[in-house]
C-alpha cells in the first residue's frame, strides 16, 4: 500500500541509535509491546445486569455495544485487563461462541487486543494527526492535549545517497546533516524521525533545544522561513531490531513509515525525512472530497458575458 499527499502551508537509511554506531538499513521486518499484564482488570459479576436474552438484538450485538460503552466511559482502562471469557460466559448466560463475537467485533474496532495465554486487554486510544494541514509533531499533538518531547540520538555529517540529495536537490558531492530523535507522546515513545537538510542549516540546528521544540517553528520563527508545503509518501513495514529499540516494542510489530519532503518559498526543499510511528499508538487524518463533474465542466466551458 502506498498513499501519496502533498499539503500546504539516497538511498533511504536507518539512523543508527547510538553514537559511533553503524547506519543500518531498515527492512521490512517488525511493534507491538502491549503489556502481558495490565492493572485496571474489572471484575464481571455485573456483566449480566444489561443484557437482555428477550430483546430482538442479537445478544452478542447487545454484548458489543455494552463492552464498547465501559471501554470508552474508562470502566475498562487503557491496558487494563478485561473480564476473561469464562466470566462473560457466565455473566451475560451466554455460549462462548456469542462472547467471542462480540470480542471480534471490538478488536476490528481497535478498541481491545489480545495476548495468547493472557487474557483480553483494552487498546490505548490511537493519537491522530491531521493532513488536511501543514504541522510539526509537537504543534499537532500539543493542539489536541498530549504531552511530548524528543530525545536527540545523535546527528552527523555525510554525502547522502542518491534518493536524498535528489529529494533535496543538491549535487553529488553536497553534504547533508542526519539528526535522529525519538518523539514521544505522554511520555511515550511514538515515532523514530530520521531529518536531513543542507549542512549549513544543520550546524544550526542541532544547537537548539531540540528536545522541547518543532525543526518547523525553529525555522519559522527563529531563522525566517516561510514553509509552503510538504509531500507526503505513506506505506506500512515491520519493526527491525533497531526500529524495535527505539520504539520499545517486539520486534515484528506494524509500522506507519512516512517519508515527508518541507518546501519553503519560494520553491526551496529544505528538510527531508523518514518517520516510523507505531502502529499501534498512531494514525493520520485526511478528508477529501469527489471531484464534480459539473463544476469541471464550468470551469473548462464558463458562461458567455460573465466576468473573467
Amino acid at each position: 500500500m502506498l498513499i501519496q499527499v502533498i499539503k500546504s502551508k539516497s538511498d533511504q537509511q536507518t539512523p543508527s541509535l547510538r553514537p559511533g554506531q553503524e547506519t543500518h538499513a531498515v527492512h521490512d521486518a517488525p511493534i507491538s509491546g502491549r503489556p502481558a499484564t495490565a492493572p485496571g482488570t474489572v471484575a464481571g459479576s455485573d456483566l449480566g445486569a444489561a443484557c437482555n436474552h428477550a430483546s430482538p438484538i442479537p445478544l452478542y450485538s447487545q454484548i458489543r455495544e455494552l463492552l464498547r460503552a465501559r471501554i470508552l466511559d474508562g470502566t475498562y482502562r487503557s491496558d487494563g485487563k478485561m473480564p476473561s471469557e469464562n466470566e462473560m460466559v457466565r455473566g451475560f448466560g451466554v455460549s462462548r461462541i456469542t462472547v467471542r463475537q462480540a470480542l471480534n467485533d471490538l478488536q476490528k474496532e481497535g478498541l481491545i487486543f489480545k495476548i495468547h495465554g493472557k487474557g483480553t486487554f483494552v487498546a490505548r486510544p490511537k493519537a491522530v494527526q491531521n493532513l488536511m494541514r501543514l504541522e510539526g509533531f509537537g504543534e499537532a499533538m500539543a493542539a489536541a492535549g498530549h504531552e511530548t518531547h524528543s530525545q536527540v540520538l545523535g546527528h552527523r555529517v555525510l554525502h547522502p545517497g542518491c534518493h536524498v540529495a535528489a529529494r533535496l536537490a543538491l549535487d553529488d558531492k553536497a553534504e547533508v546533516m542526519e539528526i535522529r530523535r525519538i518523539r514521544y507522546l505522554n511520555r511515550d515513545p511514538i515515532s523514530l524521525d530520521v531529518t536531513y537538510v543542507p549542512v549549513e542549516l544543520g550546524r544550526r540546528l542541532v544547537k537548539e533545544d531540540l528536545p522541547s521544540r518543532d525543526v518547523f517553528l525553529i525555522l519559522e520563527q527563529d531563522y525566517g522561513f516561510r514553509l509552503d508545503r510538504a509531500e507526503l509518501r505513506i506505506d506500512a513495514t515491520l519493526a527491525d531490531a533497531t526500529l524495535a529499540e527505539a520504539l520499545a516494542v517486539p520486534e515484528g510489530s506494524p509500522v506507519l513509515r512516512i517519508e515527508r519532503l518541507t518546501i519553503a518559498i519560494p520553491e526551496r526543499p529544505i528538510d527531508f525525512e523518514f518517520l516510523y510511528y507505531r502502529g499501534d499508538a498512531f494514525q493520520y487524518f485526511m478528508m477529501v472530497g469527489r471531484r464534480n463533474e459539473a463544476d469541471e465542466q464550468s470551469r473548462s466551458h464558463p458562461q458567455k458575458g460573465g466576468k473573467t
